[in-house]
């Protein structure tokens, strides 16, 4: 931690003597999944597999968050333009009711609402906890600049985000949309959520001239109080740390981070720290989740709060996998021994997972259909997820002793 980061830390009352402990190790090789059909290949896990958005009206489509009660999704897509017209470089924002059959299993959506205005780069929404007409997202509401923008991207690799300057995290309802920014803060702001109990919004930042200096990203997350409009840094280390949630009990979050600076992003949780008024004032405890050689990111909490579900590099860099990683054990003890067990199967690109409210179902953005021309596209795809099969196979990796016991960090 350099000098700075220690001073900003000390301040934000940030725990800078808790060793960081880390949890997990890469799992065994699994078998490829050029040589199986993905549905055999997820069904002890995923099955009911139903396609959301497609490729006749979306050039892309991704990152999906249901809504508190499980009725709606936001996401952001780039649509299929005017013929003879170029799709637009940057995703805009959606919202869609689910279709469900009288069983009331999903399948499918109804007509998206697009909330951002034309031109604008959007990324990350979310809906409030307690109000589903209501919801957040990151915009620049204009069309971005160009010009010398930092952004994140692994080597040569195709998958690169980009951090608008002037993206901010914004705010409106789903019936008369007219975003407006929630708060102002310089440089890039999004990846932001709501806590469970609609408090506070949690975000990540962009430190342009730092990452200038660094010559890479570096985000630090942020709390911002909706009563007394204050911002509180949370994780200040340097490095790009973005993506966060908040677990269902507000108690832990959980993000990305590329604290060693080699683009291979790694997972942490940490402990949140509170006054006597409930107002979250820095972290007490950070917790590092994955420590290897693979890109590892879009962490997002079960239910349960037990374990995480994420994407990652650890089959290929070409195909992205979902994978779960156990945190907790069933005492609510933090884990001392945890191996990774995989959860989607195709080749392609397979991310950005969430559960839905209740558990029953995950959500994540997947290239597993082609298009006439033989690409395939990304697109949002939604299952029946078994969580006790996930825990049971978390389990049985742990006690297997399939991976080395972690050692403390300083």
């Amino acid at each position: 931690m350099s000098l700075m980061n220690l001073a900003l830390a000390a301040a934000a009352g940030l725990a800078t003597t808790t060793p960081t402990v880390t949890l997990a190790q890469s799992a065994p090789d699994r078998p490829s999944s050029a040589r199986m059909d993905w549905r055999q290949a997820e069904a002890d896990i995923l099955s009911g597999h139903t396609q959301l958005t497609f490729a006749e009206d979306f050039v892309k489509a991704g990152e999906a968050y249901f809504s508190a009660d499980g009725e709606r999704i936001i996401f952001q897509a780039v649509p299929i333009p005017p013929e003879g017209e170029e799709p637009s470089p940057h995703y805009s924002m959606y919202v869609a009711d689910l279709e469900r059959d009288g069983s009331g299993r999903v399948t499918g959506i109804g007509a998206p609402t697009r909330l951002s205005p034309d031109g604008s780069a959007n990324t990350c929404g979310w809906f409030h906890p307690d109000d589903t007409s209501r919801v957040l997202f990151g915009s620049t509401l204009v069309e971005p600049s160009e010009d010398d923008q930092p952004g994140y991207q692994r080597g040569t690799g195709r998958y690169a985000w980009q951090f608008p300057t002037e993206m901010e995290i914004v705010t409106t309802t789903i019936e008369h949309p007219s975003p407006k920014p929630l708060f102002k803060t310089p440089g890039y702001t999004a990846e932001g959520s709501w806590s469970p109990d609609g408090r506070s919004v949690l975000y990540a930042q962009v430190d342009t001239e730092r990452s200038k200096k660094l010559g890479r990203p570096d985000a630090d997350l942020y709390i911002y109080d909706t009563g007394s409009g204050d911002h509180t840094p949370l994780v200040t280390e340097e490095g790009y740390d973005g993506g966060p949630f908040f677990s269902r009990d507000g108690e832990w979050i959980c993000y990305r981070s590329d604290r060693r600076g080699d683009n291979l992003l790694q997972l942490f949780i940490a402990k949140l720290a509170r006054d006597d008024d409930g107002r979250i004032t820095g972290i007490e405890r950070e917790v590092q989740v994955t420590n290897n050689q693979h890109v590892n990111w879009a962490p997002y909490w079960d239910p349960t709060g037990r374990y995480l579900i994420y994407t990652t590099s650890e089959v290929a860099h070409f195909n992205y996998e979902v994978f779960a990683v156990e945190v907790f054990g069933a005492d609510g003890g933090l884990l001392r021994l945890t191996t990774p067990v995989r959860v989607t199967n195709a080749m392609g690109f397979d991310g950005l997972p969430v559960f839905s409210p209740d558990g029953d179902m995950m959500m994540w953005t997947a290239q597993r259909n082609a298009d006439e021309s033989g690409s395939p596209s990304s697109q949002l795809w939604i299952a029946d997820v078994d969580r006790d099969a996930i825990e049971r196979k978390l389990t049985t990796a742990r006690m297997g002793g399939m991976a080395p016991a972690p050692s403390e960090q300083n």
